[in-house]
């Protein structure tokens, strides 16, 4: 993890990919592809108590981030700020819905759908982008929003209803990254303020669950203790991870990239899972990927022009 430059110092112009970008990427993608393992191992424990774990462990891991890189003016710059502090409370809230939605849906068998939802979502901040900012969409990327949504619509009509796990975190995560990008402070900075103002519900919260004897903690040393101990470490070391690597790469390259977690996290749910792949998915999903390639080697194309 490379050092943050100081606001002061000239940043270094480049449209080029770097090799460190890249592997630091590609590490925080591998991981986020494993994560569901993870979680599953998790399954029999209420998804709010996990929650709650990956916020409080997360906080000394992004502490020492900060300190590390010598960034702690800008956390209390940005503690001082009234809108920062509103803008953080609400991207916290937002990736702590995101998280909880997923954590539910790997434990209730619903892998393959939080697969759809990470495939769904470039196109979805596509379309963000298009209706809050304006931004001008080529014909073909509304023909991959087009394609997606009716991906959508065939799998609303088979299942009988909107598949609500794949839209909660689409939409969720999609909110989440357009408000992060105006919180006027740094990725690293940002994430540690999250899970700061997320802290002291989440103490709050398992200090109950002990208290009434329903937590999975300080029951002896078992595995519960060390995976949720863990929470922190597979939460917030892949995010700083990808916050560093993002900055050594084009934008072409990071959209090419983040399909490679839903594709692992699909082939879980499929190959060690277990779940059922339909033919309503088996027409939904192809459809899906279609409308990524058609998206992606549009913007491609025009970012080389």
């Amino acid at each position: 993890m490379t050092k943050e430059p100081h606001p002061a110092a000239t940043a270094r112009p480049s449209n080029e990919d770097s090799l460190s970008g890249f592997l630091y990427a590609l590490t925080a993608y591998l991981m986020w592809g494993f994560l569901p393992l993870y979680m599953k191992a998790l399954a029999h424990i209420p998804p709010a108590e996990v929650i709650a774990h990956r916020i409080l462990w997360s906080l000394p891991i992004a502490l020492v981030v900060i300190l590390w890189l010598g960034r702690t003016g800008d956390l209390r710059a940005a503690l001082r700020s009234p809108r920062t502090l509103i803008m953080g409370a609400t991207t916290a809230a937002l990736i702590s819905i995101n998280w909880g939605i997923y954590v539910w849906a790997i434990g209730a068998g619903q892998a393959m759908e939080a697969a759809l939802g990470y495939y769904i979502n470039p196109l979805f901040s596509v379309f963000l982008g298009r209706v809050l900012l304006g931004e001008k969409l080529h014909p073909a990327q509304w023909a991959a929003i087009a394609l997606a949504a009716a991906a959508v619509a065939l799998l609303t009509w088979e299942a009988g209803r909107l598949p609500v796990v794949a839209l909660g975190l689409t939409v969720t995560w999609g909110i989440y990254a357009y408000l992060k990008k105006s919180l006027p402070i740094g990725p690293n900075q940002g994430f540690t303020l999250e899970v700061g103002l997320l802290a002291p519900f989440a103490l709050a919260y398992l200090i109950w669950l002990q208290a009434s004897g329903t937590g999975h903690v300080l029951k002896g040393v078992t595995s519960d203790d060390l995976l949720l101990l863990g929470c922190g470490v597979v939460t917030a070391v892949p995010l700083m991870i990808y916050a560093n690597g993002a900055k050594g790469l084009r934008l072409s390259t990071i959209a090419m990239m983040q399909y490679i977690a839903p594709t692992m996290i699909f082939l879980t749910a499929v190959f060690i899972f277990g779940e059922e792949f339909g033919q309503a998915r088996a027409i939904a999903f192809p459809m899906i990927w279609a409308a990524l390639v058609i998206f992606t080697a549009s913007m491609v194309r025009n970012r080389k022009r």
